[in-house]
């Protein structure tokens, strides 16, 4: 039978198995930044409601 050896074929198979990994590992840290960034956008946008509705509430006291 032509071909690789048992041992060759086992380190072929960690080695992918391992490149999977790192690369599963580097699309995580991708999508978690993206994450961090939305939520640090959702929370800039909640302090600015928050801000418009305390204006909202001023006037409506003043009234």
């Amino acid at each position: 039978m032509a071909g690789l050896p048992m041992e060759e074929v086992i380190l072929a198979v960690i080695i992918g198995t391992l490149a999977a990994i790192v690369y599963s590992l580097r699309v995580l840290i991708v999508l978690e930044r993206r994450v961090a960034s939305m939520e640090e956008n959702i929370g800039k946008m909640t302090r600015k409601i928050y801000g418009e509705e305390k204006i909202i509430e001023r006037s409506i006291k003043r009234r």
